[in-house]
């Protein structure tokens, strides 16, 4: 079977097998990725301002960002050993509240008001607040099923394993960050500073940014890797590959970011250290792309069928 039907064939497993949460989850998410194209679209063809605050550019980011991630959440919790009565809830939790912080996001954003930060009016104070508890149940859930992806699972090959446990791993990560980015925020909005906490309390975006997609980006490469006549123990060391890039260039990120410096100003040995990253990462992504490409007998992973 070529690779590219073996592919959707599989795609569509997910959705054809999938339990009702999971759809629900997929759906959504899939409504949400079109609201941050919308948002996106108007801030190109509308020409409104890409900074601050008040920018159309949040609800653009937070509906791609969610809606990409509620999609991998759904996606890879279907190789998660989960009961039948607490995966529903945990999805069902983390899908709810993921659209609850994308439309109070761009409801702010429509509004004129800042999201985040802002206790300016009652109606303000009660939007931050519900992100807020809305962030501590995303951080729940997550820490719940990254807690999940270590239990034993033979069901599912190894090298999906790992590239799942890494990619939560580094979601907590990307949890742990945001909920610094608010806390500091806050902090200076109760000192009576906002427009320091509008101005400074996304300095940590760039670190929660490449810390948050890594549980698409290794489950994914897992998949593909599932379509090439390999065995195990190749898929795995690839995965490894790839999970070390990524890692490095997280790390690399992180280390700037926390330092104070912008990208601009990044010394040598960083730099070096970040290309050396990237490198790995992408040779481990084409050597994936050659396999797959020369491969005619696997019929990868499906729902339900590993």
């Amino acid at each position: 079977m070529p690779p590219v039907r073996a592919m959707l064939r599989s795609l569509w497993s997910f959705w054809r097998r999938g339990r009702t949460v999971e759809r629900a989850g997929y759906s959504v998410g899939a409504l949400l990725l079109v609201s941050g194209v919308i948002h996106l679209a108007i801030l190109i063809i509308g020409g409104y301002s890409w900074e601050g605050p008040l920018s159309l550019r949040k609800a653009a980011t937070f509906g791609l960002s969610f809606g990409l991630t509620l999609i991998s959440i759904v996606w890879v919790a279907s190789f998660l050993r989960l009961g039948d009565r607490t995966r529903p809830v945990l999805l069902g939790a983390f899908t709810a509240t993921c659209v609850v912080e994308t439309a109070l996001v761009s409801l702010q954003a429509w509004r004129g008001v800042p999201s985040h930060f802002n206790v300016a009016t009652p109606f303000d104070a009660s939007v931050a607040r519900t992100l807020a508890a809305g962030g501590v149940v995303l951080v729940a859930t997550i820490v719940i099923l990254t807690a999940a992806a270590f239990r034993a699972n033979p069901a599912v090959p190894v090298s999906l394993r790992v590239a799942i446990q890494i990619g939560f791993v580094a979601l907590c990560g990307a949890a742990g960050v945001g909920a610094l980015m608010i806390a500091k925020g806050m902090r200076l909005v109760f000192a009576g500073d906002p427009q320091s906490a509008y101005a400074t309390g996304g300095t940590f975006k760039p670190t929660h940014a490449v810390t948050m997609h890594a549980i698409l980006v290794l489950p994914m490469l897992a998949w593909l890797l599932s379509f090439a006549n390999w065995s195990e123990r190749q898929r795995l060391g690839v995965v490894l590959l790839a999970a070390g890039g990524y890692i490095v260039v997280a790390a690399g990120v992180a280390m700037e970011n926390f330092a104070g410096r912008t990208m601009g100003h990044m010394p040598v040995a960083l730099i070096a250290l970040l290309a050396a990253g990237t490198f790995t990462f992408l040779a481990a992504g084409l050597m994936t792309l050659r396999a797959v490409a020369r491969s005619s007998g696997p019929h990868g992973l499906q729902h339900g069928q590993p």
